[in-house]
């Protein structure tokens, strides 16, 4: 089958978040060639052929299990691999395990790497966004993270659900590090063009502070509780990680709060946090910088600067 210009993917990592993944993007069909690859090549090998199964209900799609040589002539790279925290482990043993690991695969992609973005997914995404740029030696708009995409769909639901209306019509992003030290960006959430404020008066909903309060830590801890009622998350970032691909795969230059390498936009720099961006083709096309009120932007630098604290304690690792 000749394949298309522009449609081959690899996703590196085969465990629940990578073979999820890979189920989302060919329900969608978004790519004609996807690789998985993992260290555990049956494991890969047998989530490729479960999906495959149902290709013929979906579309032509050449979707098997490889190896790093089949990096070559991606036009995305989708890490996912990392091993997940224990109980009382802290952020920064996290990022000591992992940083290791990526290390380790981000040398195995380069040596057979010819072209595309590379997208980060495994945790501490922020922390491994910025490193696996500085490994790869890529131009910084090339290698970004998932960043708080899905923290901003989970953003987004909460306020529909409050608020009464159609999902697509509410528009805001969660910004900063994804983790703890996150915040709504609620100077730019609107209804429809309408302010919170504004909907709420114009609707007779109420929504107070402590609505704002309330739907941010809901926010902050919508994965704990995830993981505390099934044991891990997927399935959204499934969904999520697939948009993002979407944009990156098709050139939609969407508006997405991924995780980039700032070079002092919000008077923040070489840090890796994540605010929207237009993302394309190339990677981050853009980064936009929204009109924060003087409270957020010190939040989102404090933040920023938490990121900073971990990656100083890892980045000579």
């Amino acid at each position: 089958m000749d394949k298309k210009k522009g449609s081959k993917v690899a996703i590196i990592g085969a465990g629940a978040v990578g073979s999820s993944i890979a189920f989302s993007m060919a329900i969608q069909q978004l790519c004609t060639e996807l690789v998985l690859i993992d260290v555990n090549h049956d494991k890969a090998q047998g989530e490729a052929l479960d999906i495959s199964h149902g290709l013929p209900f979906l579309g032509q799609m050449d979707l098997y299990a490889g190896d790093y040589s089949d990096v070559k002539d991606c036009d995305l790279i989708i890490l996912t691999a990392g091993i997940p925290r224990k109980p009382g482990e802290t952020r920064l043993d996290l990022a000591k395990k992992n940083v290791l690991l990526g290390k380790q695969i981000t040398a195995n992609v380069m040596e057979h790497y010819t072209g595309g973005n590379i997208l980060v997914v495994s945790n501490p995404c922020d922390i491994l966004t910025y490193m696996v740029g500085k490994w790869s030696g890529l131009p910084s708009n090339r290698v970004l993270g998932s960043g708080t995409v899905l923290d901003s769909a989970r953003f987004r639901t909460l306020l529909s659900q409050k608020l009464d209306v159609d999902v697509r019509n509410v528009h805001g992003y969660i910004i900063g590090e994804h983790g703890d030290t996150q915040l709504p960006a609620w100077s730019a959430t609107n209804i429809a063009g309408l302010s919170i404020d504004d909907y709420s008066k114009t609707t007779g909903i109420s929504f107070t502070q402590a609505d704002r309060v309330e739907i941010a830590e809901k926010v902050r801890f919508s994965g704990a509780e995830v993981i505390k009622l099934k044991g891990a998350t997927f399935n959204g970032i499934a969904v999520s990680v697939s948009t993002i691909a979407k944009s990156l795969l098709k050139g939609e230059n969407t508006i997405r709060t991924v995780g980039s390498l700032l070079t002092g936009q919000y008077g923040i720099s070489d840090i890796v946090t994540n605010v929207p961006c237009i993302i394309g083709t190339n990677g981050v096309e853009r980064v936009l910088e929204l009109e924060l009120d003087p409270q957020e932007l010190r939040f989102l630098q404090y933040s920023a600067e938490q990121v900073r604290l971990i990656l100083d304690e890892v980045k000579d690792l």
